[in-house]
């Protein structure tokens, strides 16, 4: 069993198919327990049951559509009317413009594509800094990941058998800090970069609201149907999707019928992977219960780790490593399961795992040697690897200390949850 083991992990090390590895070690965790292999089927068939999985399809294509259209270029246009007047306004048109953005993709790398290319040529006529530029595009598309909707709240809300709209509620306060630090950090550095008050145009606002009028009321639309109750978090999603269906091809007609399907087929492929991924996962969870390994995890933990506080430290630098070699949606899947009972057993609340977990895996994407938004930034803006490395490690450092606090400031993520 442990020669099968080293073979699976050294065949997910040189590129196999995540879910044929999580597939194969569930099947030969069954096959030594002497289970019958049918166990997989119904797993496999049990993820049709899971509440809120329309959500993931509906939320998904939405954000495609969305990056299909010309939203992010009125995005940045409202935000730079209403921001970029300050120092160092600019860059808090990209920092707001990116978090948004993803909220609604869960994708940091569509972000960096999508509006890499509006606000990186920006941001360099603008006086800032080329060393600065690519750094805060880079980081800065992972920072909506904590926000309603995103697509990785609502996985760990499903695995991990959360409430997502208390998810959705608990991202609000530590994504916010994440944004805040990151924003002063940048108006620090660029406070001698200034642009005259007379630069602030409320014509310039009124026509950029105008613009985005269509919009604007989409997240008032999803949060506030899920918060007053009106809309199930499903239905908040068909409602999502309906919308911008009806906005970017009906209205602004920017996504032509003939290009419908490209754009489904696109997303799909996305939520297809996630849907294998989380089936072969599901079966090998529950041969790991069936086998006693989170209660043997737990008691090995123990015997090593004496406080709630020594755990959290030891869980940041794991995920900090994990984020770096693994995508958000697999390590939601593969490890969230294990961690959830040793965290319990430590007294940290599950809400509040999730944030944490979501938070510092945004930061793997970041983490040399080989985060994936490193590679993607590097690729999109022609940079070699070691410039991006050099250019994102102040805003690395910016965001690990937020998510220090954010771990060790349970209230910011349960002080809008009812007792």
């Amino acid at each position: 069993m442990i020669v099968f083991s080293l073979i699976l992990v050294l065949l997910a090390v040189l590129g196999a198919p995540l879910f044929a590895v999580i597939a194969t070690s569930a099947m030969l965790g069954f096959n030594s327990i002497e289970t019958d292999l049918m166990t997989m089927a119904l797993e496999l068939l049990s993820i049709a049951q899971l509440p809120f999985l329309a959500a993931i399809p509906l939320f998904t294509f939405a954000g495609y559509m969305l990056s299909e259209s010309d939203a992010p270029k009125r995005l940045v246009r409202l935000t730079n009317a209403l921001l970029g007047w300050m120092p160092g306004g600019l860059a808090l048109v990209c920092i707001s413009a990116c978090a948004f953005f993803t909220a609604f993709t869960g994708a940091s790398g569509v972000t960096i594509i999508a509006l890499g290319a509006i606000l990186y040529p920006a941001l360099k006529q603008d006086g800032y800094s080329d060393k600065f530029n690519l750094g805060l595009v880079t980081s800065s598309g992972s920072l909506g990941l904590l926000f309603a909707p995103s697509l990785p709240l609502i996985l760990y809300g499903v695995v991990a058998g959360v409430q997502i709209d208390d998810l959705f509620l608990a991202g609000i306060l530590p994504g916010f800090v994440m944004l805040a630090m990151l924003s002063g950090w940048s108006i620090w550095v660029n406070r001698n970069n200034r642009k005259p008050l007379s630069s602030f145009s409320l014509r310039e606002v009124g026509g950029a609201i105008r613009e985005t009028a269509w919009e604007l009321p989409l997240p008032v639309v999803v949060l506030g149907g899920i918060y007053s109750g009106y809309f199930a978090v499903s239905e908040a999603a068909a409602v999502t999707a309906l919308y911008v269906f009806f906005v970017e091809v009906v209205i602004h007609r920017e996504i032509k019928l003939a290009e419908l399907p490209r754009v489904m087929r696109e997303s799909m492929v996305l939520v297809g992977g996630i849907l294998i991924i989380l089936g072969v996962s599901l079966a090998s969870t529950n041969y790991m219960i069936e086998a006693e390994v989170p209660q043997r995890l737990l008691q090995l933990v123990a015997e090593l780790v004496s406080s709630q506080t020594t755990f959290l430290i030891l869980l940041l630098i794991f995920l900090l490593v994990l984020g770096a070699i693994l995508d958000i949606f697999s390590a939601i899947v593969l490890v969230v399961p294990l961690i959830l009972p040793i965290a319990a057993g430590f007294g940290v609340n599950e809400v509040h795992l999730g944030i944490v977990f979501l938070a510092a895996m945004q930061l793997g994407y970041l983490t040399p040697p080989v985060g994936l938004n490193l590679f993607i930034a590097s690729y999109r803006f022609e940079k070699p690897i070691m410039h991006v490395y050099s250019a994102t490690l102040p805003f690395l450092i910016i965001l690990m200390v937020s998510v220090v606090i954010i771990t060790f400031l349970p209230e910011l993520s349960l002080v809008f949850l009812s007792d």
